[in-house]
């Protein structure tokens, strides 16, 4: 058994010959570079890509799997320069009944262990959305039905950035996981956090106490990659062993979960589109207390407090350590060209953030920045809270 670092939610911005797949993500964010990029600068051991189902990328995986660079294992998973194992992912958006009688929309990450497994799905997925090139498109398929085709292609789903307001189950659909995957919810085995929330204001929902909790970066740009990961214990790297790790089996297990302090996320707190103001109010409040305004963007925070069924007390005994961390991009005084040079002496990020003595980095970018990147490594960084899709600031 060894050590691994896992971001299982990154996007595809374009095709190699530019056609566009997620519009919001960078053109650089193509299936070649972001493998180059985690095994050369990130130092990330398995990553999903979670636009796979675009006919697009599909065929882009199959110029990628010609070039001999990479491999497909029988154990599911592609290998790149035997340092990466890329997963296989497609990013869904269901149609829910939402709160009060609206509808609802929320993302779903799910994950195949073959190129043949994905090419089937992205073929039914096709008669349930207007376009399949595109990511993340709105399907006529809840989570209750989308569950049972991903496992007919032998896959898995995880719900994605659980509380976020927009696009997901709690944020705004529903209360309970239950309510929406009814007698399957013992399907579901791992939730994604999503970078407003962690580990312990989770834990304050009874129902996701058997759930693993996964933290990822869902980075729309190559540098965001890896802003949120995973640490896992497994045997070797690929499908198979992600989802035993996922489920706790065999030995493989999720070790810890490194992610943002919540309040660095762009929905950690309620936040007023009128005054423009985050609310950071001890109670939950959907009025502006500021201005008197009903339009406020409803922050993960406050969403949790409402839908509460415990205090938040302890973690159960098996959930790993959830340890903030804050990425180099984050860090104030870290610039472009400062990252450039900590990566060119180091080789990758994880070498930076895990395995490094302050001494070190002091001797490459000097003492102020050493110490701004120590500070944040121990979580003694202050942190003003984001909301209403802005990210929180460190102080």
């Amino acid at each position: 058994m060894y050590e691994i670092f896992a971001d299982l939610h990154v996007h595809i911005g374009r095709s190699e010959n530019g056609k566009p797949i997620k519009i919001t993500a960078a053109r650089s964010l193509n299936f070649a570079n972001i493998a180059r990029e985690c095994a050369d600068r990130k130092g990330i051991n398995v990553v999903g890509i979670i636009d796979c189902a675009s006919p697009y990328v599909i065929e882009d995986i199959e110029n990628f799997l010609k070039t001999g660079q990479a491999y497909e294992l029988e154990d599911g998973g592609i290998i790149y320069k035997d340092k990466v194992c890329i997963l296989l992912g497609s990013e869904v958006e269901t149609s829910e009944e939402g709160r009060n009688g609206k509808k609802g929309a929320a993302h779903n990450i799910c994950f195949f262990p073959h190129l043949k497994d994905i090419k089937g799905f992205s073929n039914e997925l096709s008669h349930h959305l207007k376009n399949i090139t595109l990511s993340t498109q709105r399907t006529d398929l809840s989570g209750y039905d989308l569950i049972d085709i991903v496992e007919k292609y032998n896959g898995i789903l995880i719900p994605a950035h659980i509380f976020t307001p927009h696009k997901s189950y709690y944020g705004n659909c529903t209360d309970r996981l239950k309510n929406i995957f009814k007698e399957k919810y013992d399907k579901i085995f791992a939730v994604e956090l999503g970078l407003s929330s962690d580990t312990y204001l989770a834990d304050m929902i009874t129902e996701l106490e058997n759930k693993a909790f996964v933290t990822n970066s869902d980075a729309h740009s190559l540098p965001k990659i890896a802003r949120e990961y995973n640490k896992m214990q497994v045997e070797d790297i690929s499908f198979k062993e992600i989802v035993k790790a996922l489920k706790n089996e065999d030995g493989r297990k999720i070790l810890a979960n490194y992610g943002l302090d919540p309040k660095l996320g762009k929905y950690h707190r309620t936040y007023c589109d009128d005054c423009e103001k985050t609310i950071e109010t001890k109670e939950p409040v959907e009025i502006c207390p500021y201005c008197g305004s009903k339009n406020v963007t409803f922050g993960v925070f406050d969403r949790i407090e409402l839908i509460k069924d415990k205090p938040q007390t302890k973690s159960p005994e098996n959930r790993p350590p959830y340890i903030y961390q804050i990425p180099l991009g984050f860090i104030p005084g870290v610039g472009g060209k400062t990252i450039t040079k900590l990566l060119d002496t180091f080789e990758t990020e994880m070498n930076i953030l895990h395995k490094l003595s302050k001494d070190d980095i002091e001797a490459v970018v000097g003492e102020k920045v050493a110490q701004s990147i120590e500070k944040a490594r121990k979580g003694e960084s202050k942190v003003q809270s984001g909301g209403g899709g802005n990210y929180g600031k460190i102080i």
